[in-house]
């Protein structure tokens, strides 16, 4: 978990940072389908979750990326970490509440997916806010509305506007001209991602439900 602060002097992006952020403080919100008639047929194959393979796909793509890793650290400093791990919700079915769940990220697939159900074990019956302690910084925000095949999706967050990093919301997958489609929305700030920035969230994910035998165990 490493940090690398950004010279501002020497980074391209300067003017597009401080337009975005300092004159016209911006974020903007896409929603997309992704086809997951593939990865959910391997799953099921394997007897494995969706949602842990989802949450895989999605911070793999962000590590992919510095757009989607840079952020402004606790001494207020601009740069990016060099890996991030995800932070998802689950839900509680007894009283109808979610908690805030984080999970060490791993390339291997079967690493991360042991360690979600490690962690699932451990803290999926915590009705708290935060069900696991100490998070690390370096976490990016995943949520699922499993009840709604939504075609729009928007965020809106009430602070300094300063939250840089993106936010995943994953809605219910549905059947359409012989496809099992995801709706996939992603929540991205204008002074580290423009729209081009964003469509390598989209394309990175379908590539991954594409390409699922390489990287799903054997």
């Amino acid at each position: 978990m490493i940090f690398h602060p950004i010279n501002m002097e020497h980074w391209a992006r300067k003017p597009y940072y401080e337009h975005y952020l300092n004159h016209t403080r911006c974020t903007y919100s896409m929603t997309a389908n992704i086809d997951i008639t593939r990865l959910l047929a391997e799953l099921k194959s394997k007897g494995m979750k969706l949602y842990p393979a989802l949450i895989h796909m999605i911070t793999a793509t962000v590590n992919d990326h510095i757009e989607f890793r840079t952020c402004v650290d606790a001494q207020g400093r601009v740069g990016y970490w060099d890996s991030m791990s995800p932070s998802f919700t689950i839900f509680h079915e007894e009283d109808k509440t979610f908690s805030a769940l984080w999970t060490l990220y791993s390339e291997d697939f079967h690493d991360f997916y042991n360690r979600y159900l490690e962690d699932m074990d451990k803290y999926a019956m915590v009705q708290q806010f935060s069900a696991k302690t100490n998070e690390p910084p370096n976490t990016i925000p995943i949520s699922s509305i499993p009840w709604v095949s939504f075609s729009g999706f928007n965020l809106n967050v009430f602070n300094e506007g300063t939250y840089l990093l993106p936010i995943s919301t994953i809605g219910k997958y549905f059947r359409q001209d012989g496809k099992i489609l995801l709706p996939f929305a992603g929540q991205f700030h204008h002074a580290v991602c423009d729209g081009y920035h964003a469509s390598l969230m989209f394309s990175g994910l379908q590539a991954r439900a594409d390409n699922c035998k390489e990287w799903l165990p054997k």
